[in-house]
């Protein structure tokens, strides 16, 4: 069988159309070890994940992590499991929907506020009809469902000639950023008729995202008063991966900086720490949780977090900060614990990535 397979070229009507695909980084089906088990044996298999060679880390993974962790996940994915489903998965379908609405703006008239509900989930891009689009949103899962693989197969039929790929990943890392590119590269290996690609690499000191985060934070204090310390935590990696030369420790500072600065902080007003640690070897410190702990012991009686690095509320904003680290700050004499929740859906947010997309867009759009 041949490997590239005849394609018929696209419609007249479609060849002037632009994808965005937004890429995260993926949520299991279901809160259960039986869900859990394949979308963490594709996650873990990923070398851009897990920098160990192929032969030590395989029997370590499918003979200990999973048949162990997947029941342990598994009750952590069902104490922030929504009627709806992931609440990733339902920020990042409804943040697509959105990004499409405002990307199209200029294309048709908007229509009343009270005639656009915001879409619920099952009823974002995938329903939707863009045949009048200009620029078609899409969004896809690194790991799990829906695969970047099946999204872009699915802009093919629509017809798109030239895709942005945006990973919601602000600070680059070559665990995330890099994989999901792999993938997209990965997806058109058998295709005959390439679209043209773009892509965001990272976008740390964004002014849009980082006004997005202190409009969070000050929404926030509004709301509940200003704390002790404000932490800005994100996701760890290990420490080999900054001494190899990945930028992402430095481009979390330049993120953490800019928002002190947006805040008018004092220097020793907000911290960064680094969390979700995995294994044994050392991860970017200073860590989370035993800074909160620090903290609490010290005399400091309230804490806020926010997370940067995600865009959207998961497993370990929703559980890791709100839950486990609320309760260690608790233990070591902590009185007052605010988890600030991921920028999800905020209009600061959508407006923010519509500027980045259409800045990406210059000479296609």
């Amino acid at each position: 069988m041949a490997r590239f397979r005849p394609e018929p070229p696209p419609a007249p009507e479609h060849s002037n159309r632009t994808g965005v695909l937004l890429v995260n980084l993926g949520t299991p089906e279901a809160p259960t070890a039986k869900a859990l088990r394949p979308w963490l044996r594709q996650f873990l298999s990923d070398p851009r994940a897990v920098e160990l060679p192929r032969l030590i880390w395989q029997p370590i993974l499918n003979g200990l992590i999973l048949t162990t962790r997947p029941a342990k996940s598994a009750k952590k994915y069902e104490s922030i499991w929504t009627p709806e489903g992931s609440p990733l998965r339902v920020h990042t379908e409804r943040l697509a929907a959105l990004l499409d609405d405002s990307l199209n703006q200029a294309v048709s008239p908007s229509p009343a506020p009270s005639e656009h509900p915001l879409p619920q989930a099952g009823e974002g891009n995938e329903g939707r009809n863009h045949s009048k689009d200009n620029i078609v949103v899409a969004w896809a899962m690194r790991y799990g469902s829906p695969s970047i693989i099946d999204t872009l197969t699915d802009l093919r039929a629509r017809g798109i000639c030239r895709i942005l790929t945006v990973p919601l990943y602000p600070q680059f890392a070559g665990s995330t950023t890099a994989s999901a590119l792999d993938e997209v590269a990965l997806a058109m290996r058998s295709w005959r008729n390439l679209p043209e690609l773009r892509f965001v690499r990272s976008f740390p000191d964004d002014p849009g995202y980082i006004a997005a985060l202190a409009a969070s934070v000050r929404e926030h204090w509004a709301c509940h008063g200003q704390g002790d310390c404000l932490v800005a935590s994100f996701h760890g990696q290990p420490v080999r991966t900054d001494e190899l030369g990945d930028p992402y420790r430095t481009e979390c500072f330049v993120t953490a900086s800019l928002l002190k600065e947006t805040l008018a902080l004092p220097p020793e007003a907000l911290r960064v720490t680094f969390q979700s640690r995995f294994g044994r070897s050392k991860w970017l410190e200073p860590y989370t949780l035993p800074t909160l702990e620090s903290l609490a012991a010290s005399g400091v009686k309230r804490a806020d977090v926010i997370c940067p690095g995600f865009a959207a509320d998961c497993l370990e904003t929703l559980e890791e900060i709100a839950m486990l680290c609320r309760n260690a700050f608790f233990a070591h004499g902590g009185e007052e614990f605010h988890a600030i929740p991921c920028l999800n859906t905020r209009p600061e947010w959508v407006a923010a990535l519509d500027g980045l997309v259409r800045r990406h867009l210059v000479g296609w759009v």
